[in-house]
Order: C-alpha cells, then sequence, then structure tokens
C-alpha cells in the first residue's frame, strides 16, 4: 500500500446533484424545486413563517417595558471597601475614578454604598447614594461620605468644570435651568435691538 493507491471507502463519497442541465438528468427544468411559488424563487427564506399561519412571535403576548434613560446601580458592602483597602487594591480616598479603574463601576453607572458587615478602616468614600446603616458605619469609623451628583461620563462633558469637581457639584433644577437660558436669550435680543 502506498499513498498514491490510496483511495476513498466504497459508497463515502457522492458527487453533486447538478440540476438544471438540461431535461435529460431529470433535475432540469424547474430545478427540483416544482413549479412557481415562494419556495421555487430564489431568495426564499423559512425564518419565522409558518406557510400563513399566525406566527409564534404573534401568539405570545408583549409585556414589560424598556426605560430609555434607565440608571444601572451598583451597590457595594463596607465590608467588601475594607477587604480592598486591606489588600491595597484602593486607597483610602475613595473617588468614582478609583473604582472605576478597580472595573467597579462603568463611566455611566451610578454607585451605592450599602452596610453589611464591619468597619473599621477610616475610609473617605464618594458615591451616588449611601444606606443609612453604611453612612454611620462609615462616620463612626472616621471616615467621610461625599455625595457624587454626576455619573464620570456626565463629568467629562461638562465644559467648565474639571471632572472631579464636576461629580461633586449639585445640578441645577430643571426649572433654574430654563429661566436662565430664558434670561441669555433676552439679553442676547436687546443687545442685538440696541446694536440695530
Amino acid at each position: 500500500m502506498n499513498l498514491h493507491t490510496l483511495t476513498p471507502a466504497k459508497g463515502s463519497r457522492k458527487a453533486k446533484k447538478r440540476v438544471g442541465r438540461g431535461p435529460g438528468s431529470g433535475h432540469g427544468t424547474t430545478a427540483g424545486r416544482g413549479t412557481k411559488g415562494h419556495k421555487a424563487r430564489s431568495g426564499y427564506t423559512t425564518k419565522n413563517f409558518e406557510g400563513g399561519q399566525m406566527p409564534l412571535y404573534r401568539q405570545l403576548p408583549k409585556f414589560g417595558f424598556t426605560p430609555p434613560n434607565r440608571k444601572t446601580v451598583v451597590g457595594i458592602n463596607v465590608s467588601q471597601l475594607e477587604a480592598w483597602v486591606k489588600s491595597g487594591k484602593i486607597g483610602s480616598d475613595m473617588t468614582l475614578d478609583a473604582f472605576n479603574k478597580l472595573g467597579v463601576i462603568g463611566k455611566t453607572e451610578y454607585l451605592k454604598i450599602l452596610g453589611e458587615g464591619e468597619l473599621t478602616t477610616t475610609i473617605n468614600v464618594t458615591a451616588h447614594a449611601f444606606s443609612e446603616t453604611a453612612k454611620e458605619k462609615i462616620e463612626k469609623a472616621g471616615g467621610s461620605v461625599t455625595i457624587a451628583y454626576r455619573t464620570i461620563a456626565e463629568a467629562n462633558t461638562m465644559k467648565a468644570l474639571d471632572p472631579v469637581t464636576a461629580v461633586t457639584t449639585p445640578k441645577k433644577p430643571v426649572d433654574e435651568h430654563k429661566k436662565a437660558v430664558k434670561a441669555q436669550k433676552k439679553a442676547l435680543a436687546e443687545t442685538v435691538k440696541k446694536q440695530s
């Protein structure tokens, strides 16, 4: 036996079925597709089509709602914060950027500190929300809590303030913002009127 004498086992290889190559083969003319109809056309697909009966995706009821401006809130316990400080993964001054670099929160996510576990280390934490228990434990251990009003992504878009200051600067109420824009437009209109 040599490489050039090797042949496939009988029946293991089969010639391709060549359709549409004349009536003598038995697979010419309509090429095995039958006469007319959707299935005879090129580009025919069966995806989600059930032959005209009510498809399953229309039989099942719709439910739920996905809010377009939903907030993703990540919760972390004080015991986890202490473990990270002791292992050297994060310093005692915990900012949103520090949590982001650690991979705990994304740039568009909100952070809430929860009170499960014990805390003996003095830490200064910046987060969007604190549970009452967490706040008590942090302050009892000699630390401080700072409320963040913006996500990292929101803070980065502010031109007037640097990101660190922007995170802890309270947002203006919508009414105040509207009044400020209105006053700005009025002042601009008066300036144009005086010039003309």
